[in-house]
């Protein structure tokens, strides 16, 4: 080997790491966005805040909606963040996806769409589709299964 073939494989290598690296960073911003917005919603879908509770009754649901919603958001943000359990992370993101494009689909169906209630579900589902594609290897699902 000469010393440009060194430097190419060098600077190939450090190309790996320094991308490792941004999706890594990409990751845990995205998730600690998507924890603390799911959490947040969580603990007021099952305290019933009124502001919460003017929300999803507005949208035609029932009040318990709140509770059962709440419960499942607050289980799925300790799912997402704790080590291994790598098939319930992945039914953690499939019910965060299919709960914020729920509510976005609720808001436009029923009228309800302001710009808050537009993009408050937007950026959940944009947080959730990027913590999931740039998760880790250790935190994906086998595709062996």
């Amino acid at each position: 080997m000469n010393g440009q073939t060194l430097t190419h494989e060098y600077s190939n290598f450090l190309k790996i790491v320094l991308m490792k690296k941004k999706n890594k960073i990409i990751y845990w911003i995205a998730t600690a966005l998507l924890a603390v917005g799911m959490l947040q919603s969580g603990i007021f879908s099952v305290l019933r805040a009124k502001v919460w509770v003017d929300l999803v009754t507005g949208l035609g649901y029932p009040r318990y909606f709140l509770t059962l919603l709440g419960i499942w958001k607050i289980l799925g943000v300790i799912a997402i963040l704790i080590p291994g359990s790598k098939l319930l992370k992945e039914w953690a993101y499939a019910g965060f996806f299919f709960a914020m494009t729920g509510a976005l689909v609720s808001h436009l169906a029923t009228g309800t769409a302001d710009i808050k209630a537009i993009a408050g579900p937007s950026f959940q589902i944009l947080f959730i589709v990027l913590s999931w594609y740039f998760r880790p290897a250790d935190r994906k699902l086998d595709s062996n299964l």
